[in-house]
């Protein structure tokens, strides 16, 4: 792809695998900056070195370690997760192209994000959990020379998380660590958790129960 046709929110493969463009940086020579769906890291890249693919119904894939089928058989409910797929943002909605976010809100005209995005029920395709019948698996532009593990792994159950997704004023505290290590959840940006020690993480490190362990949230004292 040539730059200028490589836009925030695109879904692209690089190095074979399934990303979503978080960032294009004109300046800089590798200019093009990835999130990997299936892990959430972050890659550094140069437009020509990615290809761009349209979600559609029906496309399955791995998005932080869990599997997911788009699909528009139904509408979101609370607590689904939906993907942006036909943005029509009003003057003041900050939402784009691809945006994943999780439904707090439900009815007829559409739904209200945990991001406080009011989203249409036209403008997004629903992430239903696992892999549907006659789903197309995406996580790879070519199967061909993919290790047998890799492609079997795409389809194993992820690891065990914490069921309460982090809001601001939890207390949590780090596990293995030679001190005592406590910090607040002092904002969230998407899938980023920033703690009140300085310190960033990914949502998925954080509900990892075998690294860290929720101790109350400082809102309910």
């Amino acid at each position: 792809m040539k730059l200028y046709q490589v836009r925030k929110g695109q879904f692209v493969y690089f190095n074979n695998e399934l990303h979503k463009v978080y960032g294009v940086k004109p300046m800089f020579k590798k200019s093009v900056h990835l999130i990997r769906l299936r892990d959430l890291s972050q890659h550094i890249t140069i437009a020509a070195a990615v290809e761009r693919y349209r979600p559609k119904e029906l496309d399955s894939f791995i998005f932080n370690h869990k599997v997911y089928t788009l699909n528009k058989d139904r509408n979101a409910e609370a607590g689904d997760f939906i993907l942006i797929n036909n943005p029509m943002p009003d003057s003041l909605d900050t939402y784009s192209l691809n945006e994943i976010e999780v439904v707090e809100t439900s009815d007829k005209k559409g739904v209200v994000t945990s991001n406080s995005h009011g989203i249409k029920h036209h403008e997004y395709l629903l992430m239903v959990p696992g892999r549907l019948e006659n789903s197309l698996p995406i996580d790879y532009q070519n199967m061909e020379g993919v290790e047998s593990e890799k492609i079997h792994s795409l389809d194993l159950p992820a690891k065990q998380l914490s069921g309460e997704l982090p809001v601001i004023g939890d207390i949590f505290k780090k596990k293995n660590s030679d001190s005592i290590h406590e910090a607040m959840v002092i904002a969230i940006n998407g899938q980023t958790v920033y703690l009140g020690d300085g310190f960033e993480l990914p949502q998925e490190e954080l509900l990892d129960t075998d690294n860290w362990e929720f101790l109350y949230n400082l809102l309910d004292k």
